[in-house]
């Protein structure tokens, strides 16, 4: 993988909460990072329209312009922003809208300390990555890191190659069959989906994302509703 850029990557950082906005401003301050903090999905805007970041960290529940509406608006902007979603309450419903989006982070609170400069310092050292053919890639890490750096790209061709290509790699991992089967079911095929779900779970029946992916496609079609995900960010957002 590549190193981190010398240059002081710059981080934006939306929360409510006080208590998240200084665990995170330290936390990510003692690792060399210039942390910009702001309280809402406005002023995360505003932030953001200003200045360059290399990563922004949203919260998906704030007072007036929530964490997914901010979302949407980033990636209007600029689609292929890293952003990380820290949320107490995260639905699977909600990651898959914020996966459409070109979002596969979350941070669940409450979290610490070593695990906000862990996710970190993935999502950067992953956004550096030199793409190449799926079929180049030799290990696991690589191809699971250049499939996200896909899916944050909205690129929906090489997302599912590279997908393919880490399963290769490593049968044994859950991770990327359940990506896969959010990549089928934001295609629209939900039951290709159903079946990468249940694929993940004979593989680690305690992954609870992929549980809950299934649950949710299975609760859907029980109630007749549509399987369509969250779109992009509209026209006049």
């Amino acid at each position: 993988m590549a190193s981190l850029d010398p240059r002081k990557p710059r981080i934006l950082v939306a929360d409510d909460e006080p208590n998240i906005r200084l665990l995170v401003d330290h936390a990510l301050g003692v690792d060399g990072y210039e942390v910009v903090t702001v309280v809402d999905g406005e002023h995360a805007l505003k932030k953001f329209s200003d200045g360059v970041f290399d990563l922004v960290l949203l919260d998906l529940k704030m007072p007036g312009l929530d964490g997914m509406e901010a979302l949407r608006r980033v990636k209007k902007r600029k689609p292929g922003q890293p952003v990380i979603v820290m949320t107490a309450f995260a639905t699977v419903e909600t990651a898959a809208s914020a996966m459409r989006l070109g979002t596969v982070d979350y941070l669940q609170k409450p979290f610490t300390p070593e695990e906000i400069r862990a996710i970190v310092k993935s999502v950067l050292t992953r956004s550096r990555l030199v793409a190449k053919p799926a079929e180049r890639v030799e290990t696991f890490e690589e191809a699971l890191g250049m499939a996200k750096n896909a899916i944050t790209q909205h690129d929906w061709t090489k997302a599912p190659e590279y997908l393919k290509r880490a399963c290769a790699l490593d049968p044994t991992r859950a991770e990327p069959f359940n990506l896969l089967g959010v990549v089928s079911e934001i295609a629209g095929d939900v039951a290709e989906a159903q079946r990468l779900y249940k694929a993940a779970l004979a593989l680690d029946d305690s992954y609870e994302p992929a549980q809950f992916n299934l649950n949710r496609t299975l609760e859907r079609a029980r109630r007749g509703r549509d399987f369509k995900i969250e779109s992009e960010p509209s026209e006049n957002a």
